[in-house]
């Protein structure tokens, strides 16, 4: 099989280039200075919500002199095409999100694969990804770990997805809706079991950050009191939200699970080995 390489040296002759370029994931002023000037010389924008890079550029006092299409899930697609006649024809292009990376959990993947496919230039300005942020500061095991998006939204698809994944030792790292998050959480602890040690990050770099330590049992009890849901009901028989409840854990959720336990080799002074288990996290506040 040939191997490619993506150098400019053998990109396609008077071809754009492509750069994805990440954008915060809370505060603006997180915005990188290459972000900033790059936002600022930008001829042709894609991005995933033209409002919200409206937005961050007002915030950083950058005019935006580019021409802004729109590039998300609904058109992906169809605009891919597009914009590499875009790229074909010398124009550069900028993708941006709403939050974090292209390409993860995010449109980008579709266009990066064209213009790669096609022979030209595609290049990153790195900065923030929420899958990142939330397993540093997680507490739990960064050395190997698997980012599987959003769960499955079918519940069979969803049982089956987390049964594999149980028995996984690498750190796991989801995306999830808050509406959902008390549902998820008790189905985790079904399937990894309830003492399996996990983390809610919700806003990471916002204002109201917060970060939930504990078992998936207590960080679905957790998840179902703010809610005011029982996260163990049916879509049929779920009680509606109650007045104590908010409905659902605002904001943008980023939940980070423990991989199943590893056994760890470790010797005494005395020289004896003692293998065990990581031991629990601390108890929610």
């Amino acid at each position: 099989m040939p191997v490619s390489s993506s150098s400019s040296s053998d990109t396609e002759d008077g071809g754009g280039v492509l750069t994805l370029a990440a954008v915060p994931i809370g505060r603006a002023e997180d915005a990188s200075a290459r972000l900033v000037a790059e936002l600022a010389r930008a001829s042709l924008i894609a991005a995933e919500d033209t409002r919200r890079v409206r937005w961050l550029a007002s915030s950083l006092n950058i005019e935006l002199t580019a021409r802004i299409v729109s590039y998300y899930d609904a058109v992906e697609a169809r605009r891919t095409a597009e914009l590499l006649g875009e790229l074909r024809a010398g124009r550069d292009i900028l993708l941006v999100t709403d939050a974090g990376t292209p390409g993860i959990s995010d449109p980008g993947y579709r266009l990066v694969s064209a213009a790669a496919a096609a022979g030209l230039r595609v290049t990153a300005l790195p900065g923030p990804s929420a899958v990142t942020t939330a397993l540093a500061v997680s507490g739990l095991p960064t050395d190997r770990f698997s980012f599987e998006g959003f769960p499955p939204r079918g519940q069979g698809e969803r049982a089956r997805r987390f049964a594999e994944l149980a028995g996984d030792r690498r750190t796991q790292v989801f995306f999830e809706a808050g509406r959902r998050l008390a549902a998820t959480l008790a189905e985790l602890a079904a399937s990894h079991g309830e003492d399996r040690p996990a983390v809610v990050c919700r806003e990471l770099t916002k204002i109201h950050e917060e970060i939930k330590r504990g078992t998936l049992a207590e960080l679905a009890d957790w998840a179902a009191c703010v809610s005011g849901t029982d996260p163990h009901g049916t879509p049929k028989n779920k009680p509606k939200a109650s007045k104590k409840g908010s409905g659902a854990v605002r904001g943008e959720i980023t939940l980070v699970v423990a991989g199943a336990a590893r056994r760890s080799r470790r010797l005494l002074p005395g020289g004896d080995d003692i293998s065990g288990l990581a031991g629990p996290l601390p108890p929610l506040p």
